[in-house]
């Protein structure tokens, strides 16, 4: 069916059926990230001696003593999943949960008009980029309960969000151990210079690392870890709604509910700017 020459099956983003969903760079985390790290250059390069800030010693320290630190108060597979996570920290869905909304009524529509058996061949095919929406409707096209369907897919949306945070506690860890790492690394500088204050030679060496080490610590900080949990956390947040107004898409379909009402029940939960407006003005 169509309405107006619109396909019932068209949305505002349409991946290719089998495409993993589609995500773009996001510019603000990279630009304030790039760029904070851009002007803590230049700095060094403008003061003219942009070497005295490369000390190994410091950043065994500090990189290393902070992957240690994380490694021991979490496990090599939560640390590996956060890795793994990073570049949802930088990047953004295409597809948000207007999109989704709007998917979701174009499908109830042709399940109202067609039985949900139709949903089967084009329609279902067309979800396969994304994988929890095709699961929700190839459950409801077999004929699971909705009662079934709708707790399926919540287990699926908490085991996801569960996944996020606990990345997303990485990444706090390591923000919380780097000063700190710093901190160990500017006393063990500090040491090494007091114990050899009778050779000159050996002081500059200690200071170097007494300093850089608080420095690379609160770079690591402030300027990757914390926006980058930040980020991570906001991103799980944008998934949690595209699949919170999943559920409520798949499971109306289900029963077969009134397109109308589903727009309403779908509003209800979406932000403004996000609001679908096929009924209403």
């Amino acid at each position: 069916m169509a309405d107006g020459g619109r396909s019932l099956f068209s949305s505002r983003r349409v991946t290719p059926a089998g495409d993993p969903a589609k995500s773009t760079p996001d510019a603000a985390a990279l630009v304030g990230i790039g760029g904070a790290l851009a002007l803590i250059a230049l700095a060094t390069v403008l003061g003219g001696s942009p070497g005295s800030f490369v000390d190994i010693p410091a950043i065994l320290i500090v990189v290393v003593g902070t992957l240690a630190v994380t490694l021991a108060s979490f496990s090599f597979e939560e640390v590996g999943a956060t890795a793994a996570m990073l570049p949802r920290a930088l990047t953004r869905a295409d597809t948000d949960a207007g999109d989704r909304a709007d998917r979701l009524l174009d499908l109830a529509d042709h399940a109202r008009h067609n039985g949900l058996l139709k949903l089967q061949g084009a329609p279902l095919d067309g979800t396969l980029d994304d994988p929890f929406l095709h699961k929700g409707l190839s459950l409801v096209v077999d004929g699971v309960a909705e009662e079934e369907v709708e707790a399926m897919l919540r287990h699926e949306m908490e085991a996801t969000a569960e996944r996020h945070i606990r990345g997303a506690s990485v990444l706090r860890r390591a923000a919380e151990v780097s000063p700190a790492m710093g901190l160990i690394g500017t006393l063990v500088g500090l040491v090494q210079m007091l114990g050899n204050l009778e050779d000159p030679a050996r002081i500059g060496p200690s200071m170097a690392v007494a300093l850089l080490t608080t420095f690379y610590g609160a770079i690591l900080s402030n300027v990757v870890f914390a926006p980058l949990a930040s980020k991570l956390e906001r991103a799980a947040g944008e998934e949690w709604l595209v699949n919170h107004v999943t559920v409520l898409g798949v499971v109306s379909i289900a029963r077969k509910e009134n397109t109308r009402r589903l727009e309403m029940l779908l509003n209800s939960v979406l932000p403004p700017h996000q609001r679908v407006r096929r009924f209403h003005v």
